[in-house]
């Protein structure tokens, strides 16, 4: 056991690590930080959008809510449900553009979230040219295992 600290209210603290000998405290300082780093720019930032001063994720996202929003007040008629269908793809593809960036990025793993379009894509494709309906399911989980390495791959790549 180390030895400890007190601090206000009787809690313990672990004391500071000592020193090494023969490392200057710059360097000790620099290599504490490099640890620390969860991105490959080295920043700890998000990655910026390629259209960074112009807000258009929030803007899709907010256009999303909207469309959300009065397609459920309209919902009785078609187009109430065309404004909802339109909001849902309008607030998702806010969050996926995000996503991607972040995974891509290096800043953070979002691998479960990015495998499950494909698997959502294939599915939906299968559904539609009326394939039998265990294959729906079975489908769609092997592709998502699939695209789960793949994205888990790539961001071990990158980070």
């Amino acid at each position: 056991m180390g030895k400890r600290n007190r601090t206000r209210g009787g809690e313990m603290t672990p004391a500071p690590a000592p020193a090494r000998a023969g490392t200057p405290p710059a360097r000790r300082s620099a290599t504490r930080r490099d640890t620390q780093r969860t991105s490959t720019a080295g920043t700890g930032e998000r990655p910026r959008a390629p259209w960074h001063p112009f807000p258009l994720v929030e803007l899709c996202v907010l256009i999303g809510l909207v469309l959300l929003i009065w397609g459920l007040i309209r919902f009785d008629d078609d187009g109430g449900r065309v404004m909802l269908v339109c909001g849902m793809a309008l607030a998702s593809l806010g969050g996926l553009e995000t996503a991607l960036r972040e995974h891509f990025g290096g800043y953070a793993s979002h691998a479960l979230l990015l495998a499950a379009l494909p698997a959502v894509l294939v599915a939906g494709v299968l559904f539609f040219v009326r394939a039998p309906w265990l294959a729906v399911p079975l489908a769609a989980a092997l592709v998502f295992a699939g695209a789960f390495l793949a994205m888990r791959r790539a961001f071990r790549r990158r980070s």
